[in-house]
């Protein structure tokens, strides 16, 4: 119904998203992502919710940001017609799905993404990467992949299975540093991270 009503699906997902994210801005790649729509459909959409006044652009770093502009005349009957019926963007800056099969596929049995990863982590470790018999090779790509996904350089550290048991069991201060932050617990397989500030972005497809 919403979408014969203002016309395009993929408005009706980028209204959803930026009203339900007041304060937050997007750039083009992360917004793609949240709506699973076309980059032309999106850039297309976006260039007519900025035109109305509903939505700013601002240039950060030579990258484009875009966020509800509150004081758009119609922003309260918008943000209550779309309150409900679109989700929260995650709190992770890519999608913690895919990288956890990745993660898996090259022999990690515990990853955990913070920092720069995560909105509102303080964290100084972005990654980290916890299985034994891990190509650093492999390891090495797949970071770069990541950070190309997440639009910058990540810091990340590794370490076998058994030392990152140990140090979650003694509540070792270099791992409880980043579990303190806010962060999502991207693979756990033996279930041994305790709960906390995780952002529990987790589905089903990833456990």
């Amino acid at each position: 119904m919403i979408d014969a009503l203002f016309g395009s699906k993929t408005r009706v997902k980028l209204l959803g998203l930026f009203l339900n994210n007041a304060g937050r801005a997007f750039y083009v790649r992360e917004i793609t992502r949240e709506v699973g729509e076309q980059i032309n459909s999106v850039r297309r959409e976006l260039a007519n919710l900025v035109s109305v006044g509903v939505v700013r652009a601002d240039s950060v770093d030579n990258k484009l940001y875009y966020e509800v502009d509150t004081n758009y005349r119609f922003y309260e009957p918008l943000h209550q017609m779309f309150a409900s019926d679109t989700a929260v963007a995650s709190d992770t800056k890519v999608l913690t799905s895919s990288w956890a099969k990745k993660f898996r596929a090259i022999g990690a049995q515990a990853v955990i993404f913070a920092g720069k990863l995560v909105f509102g982590s303080d964290s100084a470790v972005d990654v980290l990467i916890a299985g034994d018999g891990i190509s650093q090779i492999k390891l090495k790509n797949l970071i770069k992949a990541l950070e190309r996904d997440a639009g910058g350089s990540l810091s990340y550290t590794t370490m076998t299975f058994n030392d990152f048991y140990y140090r979650v069991s003694v509540r070792d201060q270099f791992v409880s540093e980043i579990l303190a932050a806010k962060h999502s617990v991207v693979l756990d397989d033996d279930k041994i991270l305790p709960e906390g500030n995780d952002v529990d972005e987790t589905t089903e497809e990833e456990k």
